[in-house]
């Protein structure tokens, strides 16, 4: 209503603006007057009306300097007398201001009711003014004014008192082009690119296919065609990965053959045009030595067609080749191939930036240190002045991930600008370490027939006595053996995967062999395989004291009794590893040979050597089978069998040895019925393992005995068959053995089972 009036009201100023213009216009006088002479009134009233046009949006057209002489219609004296003159008291109420906007609706109200109220004239008409409201009421109160109707001003109902009733809405029919449609798809024309080169094109582009995608269906044809044009775009970059840059492909949807097969055709009709070659070969570069470095690792020729995988492994492999042969900053630039559609031919230009030949300077390091320069030059495998050479950077990389004391690192290449003298500059190798957290808490669990459940548990502090002193502390918690130890490891002590142990344990342990309380001191330098670092040679040496208190069976006694032995000697291991795996070999042999030379040290020193001898292989069978086998053979010699403790004796049967036979049950017997142990032993075990996903399945037979004598005797064999489970993890396989004896004899139990981490061997 307001704005319907404010409406009104700039209507009726355009209309004043246009008789105030007419009037200037035809009055020279009057607009002369006015422009000579404002003052002061005159200029607040041009500020007021020009506030008013801004408010109104209204226009303000510029007056031309001067206007052209037009004849008046009438002339000046002639308009004087036909306008009348004012009363005194109209002038006065014409000089008056403007009433406002609120005084001026109250004004109109006013006088519409007293229209209401006057009496109807004689011919029964109601007075002009406001026309009366539907409910009679002829006005209607603006602003904070109450409303006469009293359904306006009543409170709202709630909410919950409306009844709401759902809009159904009428289905619509189906739009025949959203009707599925089923399809085929013909490729035309393409089978004569296969025939030029040894890809498979069709085959890629069915791997990528939107067409193929859709399962030859599809919601409409607009889709298909879609997918047509998809497609036909796919078909193109697959040409031009193979050398044809200006293919003509053309796409069509073909009706249904026949009415047994409604599908539509889609076809991509293919004509692959000119394939292009190299008809020259040009990369700019510095010279290397030696100078047939780059042309002799550039696989492209001239003549051969333009591969694009052919082209980007020719520029791998210079940027991996440069930086191994002593140039650490070569970069390959962006390559140009510029191509003539009218012979085919394609000039190739390679910009190669060589840098300066280099050679390996010191180490810097920085970040969160794990340990300093000094010690990650313990961990390098290259020396000062040696020519650059990015394998061994990587080879350092490597070692400094295997620490396990990192947990983020970078090995990168600095320039120092120190001239070597032969055309070379050293390079300074830069390591970031962003160190781990140091400690660490695992756990294992297994089980095995005569061994029982034994469960680990290691807290490891890895760096506690830098660079890379280890705490361990290790306990073991089982049915048949508990026990608790102390060892302080340092790794790469001075050499690389040269490692120091000092060890301190306490552990009980009761089997039907021997029940025995032991302590141990040992230390030991050693090389040895990690699951992160598999090694090909390994070694180990050191020395051990054991005091030991046993109960076994004391024939000249006739009974069992607890004898103390006190053991020290010396420990030497030397071990071959060409598997692929350390804990799921597929592949490969090892072969690891102990010897131990060591005594009693009750009465003197008593020595005698005990000395072992291992050996596995592993033959690949396909994609899924895997044919493994292992021997181990070993010997005591220069004591009697019942000088040596019974800790310290072989024995055979069980989990790691011969599987279907409790723990240490092969070999002698006391009149109990429980081993002894021997003075040699001779076992062998073979596997067919097969893999499907991440399980497998195991058949396996293995077979052993020990014996009292110091060589092994190979009689008497005893044999063992089951099949085994696998479920194979990313640190390796669970395993779960079933096995039962052959031949079983009294008191030897059907079924065997044992379960660890790992294969068996």
């Amino acid at each position: 209503m307001v704005e319907r009036r404010r409406g009104s009201l700039r209507f009726i100023w355009e209309s004043g603006l246009a008789a105030m213009a007419l009037a200037l216009a035809a009055s020279p006088a009057l607009a002369q007057d006015a422009t000579d002479e404002p003052g002061e009134a005159g200029a607040q009233s041009a500020t007021a009306e020009s506030e008013d046009l801004r408010a109104g949006d209204i226009p303000v057209p510029t007056a031309p300097e001067t206007l052209p002489e037009v004849e008046p219609i009438i002339t000046d004296s002639e308009f004087n007398e036909t306008v009348p003159a004012l009363a005194p008291e109209d002038d006065a109420e014409l000089r008056q201001p403007l009433e406002s906007i609120d005084a001026f609706e109250r004004r109109l109200a006013a006088e519409a009711a007293d229209d209401a109220d006057a009496e109807p004239d004689e011919g029964g008409e109601e007075p002009l003014g406001e026309p009366a409201l539907a409910d009679g009421d002829t006005t209607e109160e603006i602003g904070d004014a109450p409303v006469r109707d009293a359904e306006l001003t009543a409170p709202l109902p709630p909410l919950d008192s409306f009844e709401v009733t759902p809009v159904e809405f009428a289905e619509s029919e189906a739009d025949p082009a959203d009707v599925k449609v089923s399809y085929k798809t013909r490729i035309e024309g393409l089978e004569s690119a296969d025939e030029e080169t040894e890809t498979d094109l069709e085959g890629q582009f069915k791997d990528l296919s939107a067409l193929r995608d859709g399962d030859g269906e599809a919601a409409n044809v607009a889709m298909v065609s879609a997918r047509l044009t998809e497609d036909s775009a796919l078909i193109k970059s697959i040409l031009a990965s193979e050398g044809w840059f200006s293919p003509a492909v053309t796409t069509r949807i073909d009706p249904a053959e026949n009415e047994e097969d409604p599908s539509l055709r889609a076809v991509i009709s293919v004509n692959p045009g000119t394939r292009y070659t190299f008809s020259d070969i040009v990369i700019e570069a510095d010279p290397t030595e030696p100078p047939d470095l780059i042309s002799k690792n550039f696989a492209i020729e001239v003549g051969e067609p333009i591969v694009a995988e052919r082209v980007q492994g020719a520029e791998a492999k210079l940027s991996v080749v440069l930086p191994e042969n002593g140039y650490p900053f070569a970069e390959v630039k962006q390559r140009d191939i510029l191509l003539d559609p009218d012979t085919g031919d394609g000039v190739y230009t390679l910009p190669v930036s060589v840098g300066p030949r280099s050679r390996f300077d010191g180490f810097s390091t920085d970040g969160d240190l794990a340990f300093d320069a000094e010690h990650v030059e313990v961990l390098a495998r290259f020396e000062r002045g040696e020519l650059y050479d990015s394998r061994k950077v990587d080879d350092l990389r490597k070692a400094l991930i295997a620490t396990g004391l990192l947990s983020t690192v970078s090995v990168e290449p600095k320039r120092t600008g120190e001239a070597v003298g032969d055309g070379t500059e050293y390079v300074r190798i830069d390591v970031q370490q962003q160190a781990g957290p140091p400690r660490t808490i695992a756990g294992s669990a297994g089980y095995a027939a005569g061994e029982g459940i034994t469960l680990k548990g290691t807290w490891t502090h890895r760096n506690m006595f830098p660079p890379e002193g280890a705490l361990i502390v290790d306990g073991i918690a089982g049915t048949q053996q508990q026990g608790a130890g102390v060892t302080f490891r340092r790794s790469n002590a001075g050499k690389r995967d040269r490692t120091f142990e000092l060890s301190a344990e306490a552990l009980r342990a009761n089997y039907d062999a021997f029940d025995a309380y032991t302590g141990r001191l040992a230390a030991r330098i050693s090389r040895d395989s990690t699951p992160l670092w598999q090694k090909r040679i390994t070694y180990a040496y050191g020395v051990q004291l054991i005091g030991t208190a046993e109960r076994s069976y004391d024939f000249e006694a006739g009974r069992k009794n607890r004898r103390t032995y006190y053991i020290g000697g010396l420990t030497g291991q030397l071990g071959l590893d060409t598997s692929d795996d350390l804990l799921n070999p597929t592949k490969g042999f090892r072969v690891t040979a102990l010897v131990e030379p060591e005594g009693s040290l009750e009465d003197g020193f008593s020595p005698y050597v005990r000395a072992r001898l291992d050996a596995s292989a592993y033959y690949p069978v396909g994609d899924s089978f895997v044919l493994a086998g292992r021997v181990r053979f070993g010997t005591i010699q220069g004591a009697d069998l019942f000088d040596i403790a019974p800790s310290r004796r072989f024995y055979a049967g069980g989990g790691g040895s011969v599987r279907g036979f409790g723990y240490q049950k092969l070999g002698p017997l006391d009149p109990e019925g429980d081993p002894i142990g021997g003075r040699s032993l001779n076992e062998a075990a073979a596997e067919v393992r097969y893999r499907f996903g991440n399980f497998g399945i195991v058949g396996f037979v293995d077979v052993g005995q020990s014996y009292a004598e110091t060589t092994p005797q190979f009689s008497d064999l005893r044999y063992g068959v089951g099949l085994g489970g696998r479920f194979y993890t990313n640190f390796g396989p669970m395993r779960l053995d079933v096995a039962t004896p052959i031949d079983r004899r009294p008191g030897e139990a059907w079924i065997n089972v044992y379960v660890s981490i790992g294969q068996a061997f």
